[in-house]
This record gives C-alpha cells, structure tokens and sequence, in this order.
C-alpha cells in the first residue's frame, strides 16, 4: 500500500480508525460475508456508512453514552460493525456467546446492565424473551435476520432495517452529529466489557480501553507485518477476546479483510473458499482438524495409509527445520518436496490453509504432538498467551523460534516475570482496567504497579520463552512428591483421534487416572469398519472394542511419560470412558471448551473413587441436557479398566 492508504496510526478508537480506512482505503473490502453460497462485499467506506447509520438509529432509541449494548450472535459483517457503532456515540458493547442458554446469558445482561440487546435472529431473541421478567434494564432489541420474526410485534423489538431508516433520518435532522461523537471518543475510554469464561465461578465483566486494545493490535501487527493484503477468518465466538483482538483491533489497524462464514457448520467448506493468510483458533479446532484427517487416512486403502505414514514421519524429522529455514540435506529436501506434492500439498489444500502465513493457537494449551504435526507439513502454527485482562496480548512466538513446549518469549513492550510461588504475573500495554462491578477481584489480581496476577504456573527458560506448566490452583502432587500437572497428561491424550475430552486425576493420590471422552465421529467410523453395533454415544463407549482402542492410546502416552523421569509416576494407572459427553450446557465446559474441574470433580465423586477402588464397573444415574432444555435421565453401567505401565507388566483384569 501507498502512505496514502494505510489506515490512520494516530486515530485512538476503533469508531476513528474505521472512518481514517474508509478515507483511506475506500473500496478495499473489509467483510465478507457468504449468504445462500454467494460470498456477499462490504467495503470500507460501506461498513463506515452502515455504522453511522445504526450508531444513530441507536441514538433514536435513546442510547446514551456510557449505555451497555449486548451484541449476540454468530459471525456476520452486521455483527463487527456493531461495535464501531455503539462506541463511535459513547456506548459500550459487551458480546455474549451465542450458544449460550437463556440463564446464561440472563446473569450477563443483568451484572452488565444492558440497556440494549443487538441480535441476529430469532433464536437470539427468544433467549432473552425467555428471561426477559429478570432483566429490568433492557429496553429494546434489534434483530438482524428477519426469518420468524413475522409476528414479534412487541413494541420494544425493532428490525435492523427500521433502526437504519431511523439512523438516516437522525443524521437528516442532525447533521454532523455522529462525527462529533467519534471525535469526543479518547483512548482512555472504556471500549468494551468482555466477560471471562468462568472456569471457577461466575464470569466476570473484564474492562478494556481502546489505548488497550489499539496499542496491543498495532505492536502485535508491526511485528507480524500485518496488512491490507490479508485475509482472515471470522469464525469464533464474538464474546471471544482471541476473537476480538484478531477479527476487530488488529483488521481496523492493519486494515486487512474479515470473511465470515455462511453458518458453524460450512465452516470447512468456507475455509477452502476462502484460503486465509492469517488464522486465530484455540486447540479444539486444530485438534478437530487432525481427528478428519486420522479418519480419512484410517479409511484409505493399506497403500496409500504407507505412504502416507512414511511421507508424514519424514516430515516430522525434517518438516520444522525446513520451515525455519534451517540447513538441511538435499536428499532430504528432494523427498520433503515429493511430500509436500502427494500428501502435505493436498492435506493443506483440503484444510484451506494453502495460503496461510501465520497460524496462531491460544486459549489454552496445545498438546505437542499436535502441535509438530502442522508444523511438520509447513503450516507456520506458533502458540501465542494471552488473556481476557490483557486483551489477548502477553506472549508470541516469533518466526524461525516456534518451540513445541513454550509460548514464545514476551510479545513487545510486554514484560513478564516468575513470582516466588511460581506464578505468571505480566505488564501489558493491552492490561485491563479492572472487573465491572467487581472492585475486589480487581484488587487480587491487578496491582497498584501494573502487574496481573494470571493464575497460571510457569517458568522462564534459559532461552527467554516463558513455559506455562497448568493452572497453578490445579497443579498438585501425587503422595510420593511428584509434581502432578493435569493438562500436560490431558494434551497428550487428546492428540489421538479417538479421545476428543481427557480429565487427568492424581493430586494427592498414589497414582493417575483418568476419565475419557470418546470422540463420537472417529470412534463410530471405526465401529463402522469394526462391525460393531451401537445404539448411540453411551453404548459405543462402553464396547471392550472400543476400551481396547483407548488402552492402546494410554499405553502409548505412558511410554512417552516413562521417558521424563519427573513424570513417570504420572502414568494412567487406570481410566474410564464416561457415559456421557462433557457438555457446556451441563456446566462441566466453558463456551471455549475448557474443563470447569471443580463442577466435573463435584459431579462424578463416586466415579473418581471407583477409580481409586478394586471395582471393574460401577452403575450411575446420567442426567443430560437436551438442545430444548428438557433434562433426561438414564442409566448406565461404566466400566473401569486398568492400564500397564511402561515396562511393566499389565495388573489382570
């Protein structure tokens, strides 16, 4: 780009940024979005239009700065530019997950005193409808996609269309308006309230100003040399703040293109659409994206598996130092290359990452199997730490340093230090202000000095790449002193195709076990070869079939264990495949998938002591939650099976 094109470096909101692009790059695309298979164009100076018009309609309402905006919904170019909007007039936006369930989203609304609700469509709507009695705050809700909403005739529920002709109409009679609005905006503002995932208790309300979000957006793309010329994928969670970051701060500053996805489920087919240069996703995607490819190659003929695991373990010898740009033999570049046209080539192509420059993972850890593996085909994959406090931004790892078992050495202008009991404590340019409504919380975690307490315990290496062990309230030890670190053995579970949930146990116990969960898709393909009949998850799970499948891969993972020698007192002992998946809507799971330890513990005791026990199987009494909300029961006979260590010879069943 020309000088005369790059987005405004002096603009301190994101509401200024968006009208320096719209001056600037004009009619370079800023969304995408696919609608009925056509990838619909939003342009720079359109999605500037738009926001001003629903900034103002929104003023017709009645918002006022300093008003709380719920924004929920998946996804859509309408959904970013909601932000630009209710900040450019002083509101501020707080993003809820749309896969949350009306109680969920009802303490959200209600702690963050919403005044509005931006929906995308019905389903949206009907959630907070349904709680609607217990949020006195909320005064209207717009609705974006008009399907079901014929006969909504409440007063208070507006279409995005009406709430734009209100918009133009306001900017008719008040010309100039909306620019004096965005230009009383400053960097110290508060930008926008995101809520944590609330592994240990309720979420709470993290604030953020835009000098946080833009500062952290404009280091984090200077030194990746984000520009114009991307193109990313929005495709998680709006509530998100991996989400946030990449697909909103680091797009206005570098100015580069957002494609949104038709709905969650083409998402693979969008990605191959859209070849992306820059891609954010936590482990469960990359994870998931493995899992397809085990399947596929457990279905290709015995021919093609070889040459496949042949190709695939030379990569993982040669693969990373090739992409490091490392000295390596020309025999082995010859049959890299042949790789990379019979199987990396088509593995990427099929995934959508042909093009991909840069590949981050974050929001939790990545196991290190995984991890080798992309980066064995050459998908640059690096780990970046962030948290919600610190807008996404506290590590990154650079190119040509990408280390299977750090983070990455502190992002720019970010310092971080090692307290005397072992915990992360960091300083970043993207800190938060502080919990909304929470001043304690505030006081425990953040400083007088500007240091953020995380709650996760690491170190520092020699190398200066900080290492993040495990949560440090989940980091225990085992009755002989052996340090027990749960999702260092969890991450190592999960890298088979097979296990999709792990829950490591051990704290304060002899020995490690441990609960599987199943994953559904790769286990039943191999039932269907197998032969095996099922009835649905809980029947498959407790096949011996299916139990000789995970042993194998535990036995494996024991191996691996048995070679550090302050881990081998962490091999599984013995596991269980649960009845039942983990679920967010049971609160075993955050929205983001992580494990909610203390609900699981709470929930399935009599489980982890019969793990703990001589018994082979126990009875449970399941209770689900079905997609409607109705709550069933049944139940099941689990079975326990014990697991040989390395080098030891297997207890009899």
């Amino acid at each position: 780009m020309t000088e005369l094109e790059q987005p405004s470096a002096q603009a301190d909101t994101f509401p200024k940024i968006l009208l320096s692009n719209a001056r600037h790059l004009g009619d370079r695309p800023a969304y995408r979005q696919k609608y009925l298979g056509i990838w619909q164009t939003l342009s720079w100076k359109q999605a500037a239009k738009t926001a001003k018009e629903l900034a103002l309609g929104l003023v017709s309402l009645g918002l006022k700065r300093g008003d709380k905006v719920a924004v929920v919904g998946q996804n859509t170019s309408l959904m970013y530019i909601s932000f630009d909007a209710i900040q450019a007039v002083g509101g501020v936006p707080v993003p809820l997950y749309a896969d949350s369930v009306a109680e969920e989203m009802s303490y959200v609304l209600d702690h963050a005193e919403a005044r509005y609700a931006i929906c995308q469509n019905q389903e949206q709507i009907d959630k907070i409808e349904e709680t609607r009695n217990k949020l006195p705050s909320i005064e209207a809700m717009i609705f974006e996609e008009p399907k079901g909403m014929r006969r909504y005739d409440q007063p208070y529920i507006h279409s995005l269309d009406k709430v734009l002709t209100m918009g133009r109409q306001h900017e008719a009679n008040f010309p100039g308006f909306f620019e004096e609005q965005v230009n009383k905006g400053t960097g110290e503002d508060l930008a926008i309230i995101v809520y944590t995932s609330g592994t240990t208790g309720k979420p709470k309300g993290v604030m953020l100003s835009f000098d946080a979000l833009c500062n952290s957006a404009r280091l984090a793309s200077d030194m990746e040399s984000l520009g114009a010329d991307e193109d990313v994928i929005g495709y998680m969670p709006l509530a998100w703040v991996g989400d946030h970051f990449i697909s909103h701060a680091q797009q206005h500053v570098s100015g580069f293109k957002v494609n949104c996805p038709e709905s969650p489920d083409t998402l693979l087919e969008d990605l191959r659409d859209i070849g992306p240069t820059y891609i954010v996703a936590p482990p469960a995607i990359f994870e998931s994206f493995l899992t397809q490819i085990g399947i596929r190659i457990a279905d290709a003929a015995k021919a093609k598996r070889s040459i496949y695991n042949y190709f695939i373990a030379h990569a993982r010898r040669v693969g990373p130092r090739i992409l490091d740009g490392d000295t390596v033999g020309l025999i082995d570049r010859l049959i890299y290359a042949l790789g990379e046209f019979c199987i990396y080539g088509p593995i990427k192509n099929n995934l959508g990452f042909t093009r991909m420059k840069i590949a981050y993972t974050g929001g939790a850890p990545l196991g290190e199997d995984v991890f080798s593996f992309y980066r064995s085909i050459g998908v640059n994959l690096k780990q970046l730490y962030g948290q919600t406090e610190s807008s996404a931004y506290i590590c990154l790892q650079r190119n040509g340093d990408a280390r299977l078992d750090t983070v990455g050495p502190p992002a720019p202008e970010v310092e971080v230090r090692i307290s005397e009991q072992g915990e992360v404590l960091y300083r970043s340019p993207g800190n938060f202000l502080g919990y909304y409504k929470n001043d304690e919380a505030t006081k425990d975690t953040l400083t007088p000095e500007g240091w953020v307490h995380t709650g996760d315990a690491g170190i520092m290496t020699d190398s200066g790449h900080l290492k993040i062990i495990d949560r440090a309230k989940d980091v225990g030890a085992m009755t002989d002193g052996t340090v027990f670190a749960p999702q260092y053995i969890e991450n190592k579970l999960k890298f088979y195709p097979f296990i999709r949930e792990a829950v490591a146990h051990g704290n304060g116990r002899e020995y490690a076990t441990a609960f599987i969960n199943i994953d559904l898709e790769a286990v039943g393909n191999f039932a269907e070869r197998e032969g095996i009949g099922y009835s649905g998850y809980s029947d498959l799970a407790q096949q011996d079939r299916v139990y000789d499948l995970i042993e194998r891969n535990i036995e494996e993972v024991n191996a691996d264990l048995a070679r550090d020698s302050n881990l081998v007192s962490s091999q599984i002992k013995r596991f269980l495949i649960l009845h039942k998946e983990l679920d967010a809507d049971d609160g075993e799971l955050t929205r983001t998938r992580k494990l909610r330890r203390k609900i699981i513990a709470e929930r399935y005791d009599d489980l982890i002591e019969a793990l703990y026990s001589e018994k082979n199987n126990i009875e449970v009494n399941a209770s689900v939650t079905f997609e409607d909300g109705r709550i069933g029961e049944f139940n099941a006979n689990v079975k326990i099976r014990d697991v040989a260590a390395a080098g030891a010879e297997r207890r009899s069943q």
